[in-house]
């Protein structure tokens, strides 16, 4: 139905009858000629009707917004002074010889030409959404990432493979989507939460190296980087330590930012042990575009007489720490008290402060609450340790480390952000040596960091029964301006090692065998060593496009409440459904639900 794209349209034409297909983006009457923007996938063209074109001029006057068009005729320059340099074709338009309307539209719901457009709209007309040249560009971004993934991977010997998405439901740490079974009465089917142990079994299965960009679920509460059903990039091989993986993966991502973006990422990557990244900047994901770090004070706070400090360091997992911020002696009260606020989102008490004013006049120098609580020798040695100067403020944190990890590090990034602190545009760091375990306070036992079936370091497998804690693992992941865009382990190959985990997880033998019963049975037949990662698509694009959150990237995505608003799914079904399936509903369940 047409000879060109939109783009496809330029100097080189002038003179030749071109047949275009698109959407009316704006028709504008000037005088008795009608100038209508034609929209396809590609860009924008000019479409001119003149009244000695009857036909032509009459659908053009009849022509509104958002109209599905077919326009035919001879492409000429525009008049010198009204070329369009912002266009690739914007020196150029199209005399209409014959204007066919394929399709009308109502009214759309909002201008598709503007930026600032509530999301509620945006998600419930979709497909009105996508029209806009910004959504169309993230989608083609997508696209050359999993097209440049494929070919990088299939390049080195990955093999793509599916993976079952009805599976069983196992715990991976994340509440998993289930299916009712209708041929079996009281039994369900899990949604993956990822092809974790079907990946392993292919290991064993002899592929060698296997890659699939798949779905993955996970019934969880939801943010901005967060979605119910998510994309990632999952890499298995067999045969392989740390190194390999991190060298497969490692080129495939700096090559990929070089692809699509030409930017040229180090070479190598710099890597931070888990424990060195929270000493330094509380989280695990430490955006390093961020000069801002934390400084270390428990141990000068356990002799103070300051009360919440000393008792936070004498704590058997407390820690006290400071914030330098240079310059942040300017902050308001007011700005003080919103961090305040903000670092309270992560279990903190409070805030303190310390403005530094000058340094020469000891004491004196110095403007906070908790001064006079402090030593001099004390305060001198704050100073030293965080290289504070005049004009800085310094934040303090005391409490359980976690508390002060999660409020000083996510202070951190909101500091530098507010004060436009970042410096440089991409900075990727491995992050390296995770703890197997962490300590669930509220059910009183431990759980897995990133999933049971991860190995060990070696030094530790033996005392992962006695010393669960400080049990180290052969993890890494990949972090990209503070935000974890892939991670990944070596994986357990041996059944006894397995079971060790488990042990130490509280999943006993009988637990063990209900659950993972199929993978354990696997470990007994010549499984290999090996090990892999997976990469979060729709976060990775989302990094590359420059998108606020994930459902700038996706397609279809749906709201925080795990709602579609486009099809108000989740929805009710059908008495005779239910039936089938042996679900009765409790009275008043789904009774009164608002849409999502």
């Amino acid at each position: 139905m047409r000879t060109h794209y939109c783009n496809g349209i330029h100097e080189g034409l002038i003179g030749q009858t071109v047949i275009l297909c698109g959407w009316a983006q704006r028709r504008r009457d000037h005088g008795g000629v009608i100038f209508i923007d034609l929209r396809d996938r590609e860009g924008l063209v000019q479409i001119v009707a003149d009244p000695d074109q009857v036909d032509a001029f009459a659908a053009a006057n009849e022509c509104r917004n958002e109209f599905v068009l077919q326009v035919e005729g001879v492409l000429r320059a525009r008049p010198a002074g009204t070329e369009n340099p912002h266009m690739p074709s914007g020196k150029v338009e199209l005399a209409a010889a014959r204007i066919r309307i394929l399709n009308r539209s109502e009214p759309v719901p909002f201008p598709l030409d503007e930026e600032d457009i509530a999301e509620n709209l945006r998600l419930k007309y979709r497909y009105l959404d996508l029209r806009r040249p910004e959504m169309l560009h993230r989608l083609r971004l997508r696209h050359q990432v999993t097209r440049f993934v494929r070919g990088y991977l299939d390049n080195a010997g990955f093999i793509d493979v599916e993976t079952p998405v009805l599976t069983r439901s196992t715990p991976e740490g994340a509440r998993d989507y289930l299916v009712p079974s209708r041929t079996q009465p009281g039994h369900f089917f899990a949604l993956p939460q990822s092809p974790q142990l079907f990946k392993q079994l292919l290991m064993v299965a002899g592929l060698d190296r296997y890659y699939q960009i798949t779905k993955c679920f996970r019934d969880e509460d939801l943010r901005a980087d967060r979605q119910p059903e998510f994309t990632q990039i999952d890499i298995e091989a067999s045969f392989v330590d740390e190194e390999a993986v991190m060298g497969t993966a490692e080129p495939m991502i700096r090559g990929l930012f070089a692809e699509v973006l030409g930017v040229q990422l180090p070479d190598p990557f710099p890597r931070m042990t888990y424990r060195d990244a929270m000493h330094r900047f509380g989280v695990d994901r430490p955006d390093l575009r961020n000069p801002l770090e934390l400084t270390e004070l428990t141990d000068l706070m356990r002799a103070v007489d300051f009360k919440v400090f000393r008792e936070a360091a004498e704590r058997p997992h407390g820690r006290v720490a400071c914030l330098r911020v240079p310059g942040g002696a300017q902050l308001s009260r007011a700005q003080i008290d919103a961090y305040t606020q903000f670092t309270a989102i992560y279990g903190a008490r409070g805030l303190a402060w310390i403005k530094v004013n000058a340094l020469d006049r000891g004491n004196e120098g110095l403007q906070s609450p908790i001064v006079k609580f402090l030593p001099e020798a004390v305060l001198s040695e704050i100073l030293r340790r965080s290289g504070a100067a005049a004009g800085d403020i310094l934040f303090f944190g005391a409490d359980t480390a976690k508390i002060v990890n999660e409020a000083l590090g996510n202070l951190r990034n909101r500091v530098a952000a507010d004060l436009g602190l970042l410096e440089g545009e991409w900075c990727p760091v491995w992050i390296t040596d995770f703890p197997m375990f962490d300590y669930d306070d509220k059910e009183n036992r431990w759980t897995s960091t990133h999933h049971p079936f991860t190995a060990p370091q070696t030094e530790h497998l033996e005392t992962l029964g006695q010393d669960p804690g400080n049990a180290l693992a052969r993890a890494y992941d990949l972090v990209l301006n503070g935000n974890e865009i892939g991670g990944g382990s070596i994986r357990i190959h041996q059944e006894a090692v397995q079971e060790k985990v488990f042990a130490a997880l509280g999943i006993g033998a009988e637990e063990a065998r209900d659950k993972f019963g199929f993978l354990l049975d696997a470990l007994r037949y010549g499984a290999p060593p090996h090990g892999g990662l997976a990469f979060g698509l729709d976060r990775l694009v989302m990094l590359l496009c420059g998108a606020e959150t994930i459902r700038d990237v996706i397609a279809f995505p749906k709201t925080q409440k795990a709602g579609c608003l486009l099809t108000e799914a989740p929805g009710t079904v059908a008495d005779k459904q239910l039936q089938e399936l042996g679900i009765r509903l409790r009275p008043g369940v789904g009774v009164g639900i608002p849409n999502p």
